[in-house]
């Protein structure tokens, strides 16, 4: 249990039954008249909502432990990814539905951070941008800008991604997690 005095950005508090927020934002407001309070917003670490919400100052709140660990991605199996802590060596199943959007850019040996509560793995999240090999791409015709200067091509995970027609096969380049956008060529 914590007070509401008490929150920092990136606390996980337990609220409405048990449901993970993390604090992306906090306020102590003292109106000249009136009680103090403190304006949130929280992000429900699940679902990625975001919602504002406002307690009563000194309120006390439920916090959840959460483990955040840096492990390294091993193989798949079957519909599950495969981690390894890379203190302890243990490894650590990981449902594809959790790993979400990640799975894009997950090849053996990549490090991501995985965050757990209580045993349960609640997400996995890449660096915001990774390093990665064009495993297919039409070469580029010069005078083609019909499509404002980009083509698809296909990363060695199988994701897809536009990119300049500059581009070919094989080529390493930097691409942002979040977005999925080409962010530049990396040199050798």
């Amino acid at each position: 249990m914590a007070s509401t005095n008490d929150l920092k950005n990136g606390m996980v508090l337990k609220l409405d039954g048990g449901q993970l927020w993390s604090v992306v934002e906090f306020q102590h407001v003292k109106p000249g008249k009136g009680p103090a309070f403190v304006r949130t917003k929280l992000k429900n670490v699940l679902s990625g909502k975001v919602v504002d919400k406002t307690f009563n100052a000194g309120v006390k709140v439920e916090t959840a432990n959460v483990d955040k660990r840096d492990m390294q991605f091993s193989y798949m199996d079957g519909d599950y990814f495969v981690f390894m802590d890379m203190d302890t060596y243990d490894q650590l199943h990981i449902d594809r539905k959790v790993v979400g959007d990640a799975a894009n850019f997950l090849i053996e040996g990549f490090t991501a951070l995985v965050a757990q509560n209580e045993g349960q793995v609640l997400y996995v999240e890449l660096p915001a941008a990774v390093e990665l090999v064009i495993s297919e791409t039409e070469p580029g015709v010069q005078g083609d800008r019909s499509t404002g200067g980009t083509k698809p091509a296909t990363l060695e995970t199988g994701h897809q991604i536009q990119v300049p027609l500059f581009i070919t096969t094989g080529e390493k380049i930097k691409v942002d997690t979040r977005t999925s956008d080409y962010l530049g060529r990396v040199n050798s």
